[in-house]
């Protein structure tokens, strides 16, 4: 059986290679010609985990090949999947179905009989309609299904999410293109207990509001973590407290600077316009939308307030630059307004990111400044303000780092590092959600005071060796 992948984005690219290494024949397809040779010589565009060693392995086997002819693939194939992407509309915030529309237009002319088109791209309910419609008036006598198929993948983790999924779920009203698709998974280890068959426009939903209900979590708990400020109480123990109940759960309750990266903002955006062309206002997604927009404005001001109300001339670590930890996905992430807010402010911001620097220069003004290092970046920094969770920053050497810096205040954006952990080591230091955060000129000039008197006393003492070892015994936590 032979499969045709279009589109060599996240979902593409790891969806094909992981059919592939599976024992499928497949073909990613893109237009992107430069892509395809990058990739046909074995360098893979996008830094997913795992994912460069699923795509050799296929090479190896011989089963995965690349192209930019559409026609042709999808000509020998017997299964087309389309992952193309649906960016959100800049008139209307609803997804762009452009790219979907040249892929059909492509395809139809060439799709054999018995053909099955697989729609994994995030689409507004009925495009798989519209898409078998097409098909069929310019193809009249052909025997084919479209199919909805929606993906799940998290960027950082999506060849184990394409592998080991919660549910693999197909939307369609033919048997024989179930009974196809349900093999193909089974065959790929999927139990068949994972598989959930639905009406086709179901499908298509279940991804919007699987999306969007995630997108409310994170706002909520941002919100929670606002109130938490301002009530002194701590948000990470709400959190905890809420997530221990099972009808809630523990996942996406971690405060920060709002939700970002290519499915939460584009398909809660998709999701709201479809409730309102369709008459069924989804009310709570826009005050989501709206919530998470103040989030990210008010982090800023967070900053400023924490640093001393006045930016210019001041030195901002930023580290961290993508959506999240694991990849260089620098959609909507909340890195590119702080930086492009903090510069309009004065500030002169320094940035370190593991893996995204080289996506994230085209997105940030010109004017930031990118390290090798995030000792380097925060060397002489007035603040240093951590935006993406990376592991390795947990791992960092707080003793120098602080001594690099010019002003020993840490802005923790995600809840990395306890208040205990880093005032032990005579930071000033703001994380989310605690009252203690964000106190202003006066908590700098305390703290000044409060790291000249606790070095002082090291010094009196001989303890320096204490510092090191409370440093070490936090970095390990």
């Amino acid at each position: 059986m032979r499969i045709a992948v279009i589109g060599t984005g996240y979902v593409g690219l790891v969806s094909g290679a992981c059919f592939a290494q599976a024992g499928y024949r497949v073909t990613c397809i893109d237009t992107d010609r430069a892509k395809v040779a990058q990739l046909t010589e074995g360098r893979v565009p996008i830094f997913e985990p795992g994912l460069s060693e699923v795509i050799a392995e296929a090479r190896h086997k011989g089963t995965l090949e690349f192209s930019s002819n559409t026609k042709a693939a999808a000509a020998s194939a017997d299964i087309i999947f389309i992952a193309v992407g649906t960016p959100p509309r800049e008139s209307d915030g609803h997804a762009d179905l452009s790219d979907i529309g040249e892929v059909v237009t492509a395809i139809a002319p060439v799709l054999r009989d018995g053909c099955l088109v697989v729609v994994k791209s995030t689409v507004p309910v009925g495009t798989a309609d519209r898409i078998q419609d097409t098909i069929q008036s310019r193809r009249t006598d052909l025997d084919f299904d479209v199919i909805s198929n929606p993906e799940f993948l998290r960027a950082g983790c999506a060849v184990g999410d394409f592998k080991r999924p919660d549910r693999v779920v197909i939307g369609t009203e033919s048997k024989r293109a179930l009974g196809i698709l349900e093999t193909i998974y089974m065959n790929l280890g999927i139990d068949s207990t994972r598989i959930l068959a639905t009406q086709r426009r179901s499908a298509e939903l279940i991804k919007y509001a699987a999306n969007g209900f995630l997108a409310t979590k994170i706002a909520f708990i941002n919100e929670l973590a606002d109130l938490c400020e301002n009530v002194d109480a701590r948000v990470r123990e709400v959190a905890l407290g809420i997530g221990l109940d099972s009808r809630i759960g523990p996942q996406f309750l971690s405060a920060g600077p709002g939700f970002g990266g290519s499915c939460f903002p584009k398909d809660a955006k998709a999701l709201a316009r479809t409730g309102e062309e369709c008459g069924a206002r989804m009310s709570i997604i826009e005050t989501v939308l709206a919530s998470n927009d103040r989030r990210k404005r008010s982090i800023f001001e967070k900053i400023r307030r924490a640093s001393g109300e006045d930016l210019r001339g001041k030195r901002i670590a930023l580290l961290g630059l993508t959506f999240k930890a694991g990849t260089d996905d620098m959609r909507d992430a909340p890195s590119i307004a702080l930086a492009q807010t903090l510069i309009e402010n004065g500030a002169d911001v320094h940035a370190y990111d593991p893996v995204g620097m080289k996506r994230a220069a085209p997105l940030l003004p010109p004017s930031v400044r990118y390290h090798v290092s995030a000792l380097d970046a925060a060397r002489g920094a007035d603040a240093l303000v951590v935006t993406t969770e990376w592991e390795e920053f947990r791992h960092l050497d707080l003793l120098h780092l602080k001594r690099s810096m010019s002003r020993p205040l840490l802005v923790d954006l995600r809840n990395m590092f306890s208040e205990q952990q880093v005032s032990d080591l005579a930071f000033v230091y703001c994380g989310i959600g605690t009252r203690s955060a964000w106190r202003g000129s006066a908590a700098i000039a305390e703290g000044s005071r409060r790291t000249a008197r606790r070095l002082s006393k090291v010094a009196r003492s001989g303890r320096q060796e204490g510092l090191v070892a409370a440093q070490s015994i936090a970095a390990a936590e």
